[in-house]
């Protein structure tokens, strides 16, 4: 598989900066981050080439130095070798691949806190934009009846199902941005800002009365317009923390 490195010298202020800009080149396509080397599939790198552009030259702080095509290489196993298996609580164990949320960012350490809080027994949980399928195994782990997991990275979905199989849990893990029909007593999404607000009525129209949405992946400053997209659908606010810059929110329909 051919792969594109781009070369970006970053001088943020703040940790949490280059973190929001790592995410958001990651959802332009970008599949591992290296220090100042971003890399991306060259077929991803030739469609996305004016959008990663226009991202890296209007966020200060950030400048992209060169790009060049990599030598033809197995590079999953080359970052795989470099990123061996993650140990979470309950021996939980995950092997991220190039998917994100092995458990340790800020983000999916909130969300698997307050899962380790809960008990999950005969409770039905969708874990929306699934990445590593970490979250869902950790429901399972905590109880959960039925996990269903989806993701729109095929490679997501791929590596949801071995985590499962490496933890012995069972979930349904989908490709696509929506889940199948039913309604669920919890639903997990730890993924950008724009994509919550976006997916607010579909959250909404998914959740039992009574149940919880537990979002994540956003920064103090973007609180106040997912709450407000969260009242619009009926949503109402039970719980907020913070590690770092990063926020988590909890509603109950």
């Amino acid at each position: 598989m051919r792969y594109h490195c781009l070369h970006i010298k970053t001088d943020f202020a703040e940790e949490w900066q280059k973190d929001v800009f790592d995410q958001t080149l990651c959802e332009l396509g970008v599949d591992t981050i290296d220090g100042d080397a971003y890399y991306i599939q060259s077929d991803v790198w030739e469609d996305q080439i004016s959008n990663l552009k226009f991202e890296i030259s209007n966020t200060e702080g950030a400048e992209l130095l060169s790009v060049e095509e990599c030598p033809d290489e197995n590079w999953n196993a080359t970052w795989e070798a470099e990123h061996p298996m993650q140990e979470l609580p309950m021996g939980v164990r995950i092997i991220p691949h190039c998917a994100f949320g092995a458990g340790h960012h800020e983000t999916t350490g909130m969300m698997v806190d307050a899962l380790m809080a809960q008990d999950l027994s005969c409770k039905t949980v969708l874990d929306n934009g699934c990445g590593t399928g970490v979250l869902g195994i950790m429901a399972k782990k905590r109880g959960a009846k039925e996990v269903v997991a989806i993701d729109i990275d095929d490679k997501s979905v791929e590596n949801t199902r071995e985590n499962a199989a490496l933890n012995d849990v069972e979930i349904d893990a989908r490709l696509g941005d929506t889940p199948p029909a039913g309604t669920y007593d919890l639903i997990l999404s730890n993924i950008h800002r724009n994509i919550l607000i976006a997916q607010m009525p579909l959250y909404a129209k998914y959740l039992r009365k009574g149940g919880e949405l537990w979002l994540s992946g956003f920064l103090a400053e973007d609180c106040e317009t997912i709450v407000e997209a969260a009242k619009r659908e009926g949503l109402e606010q039970t719980h907020r923390q913070s590690r770092g810059e990063w926020q988590m929110l909890q509603f109950k329909a």
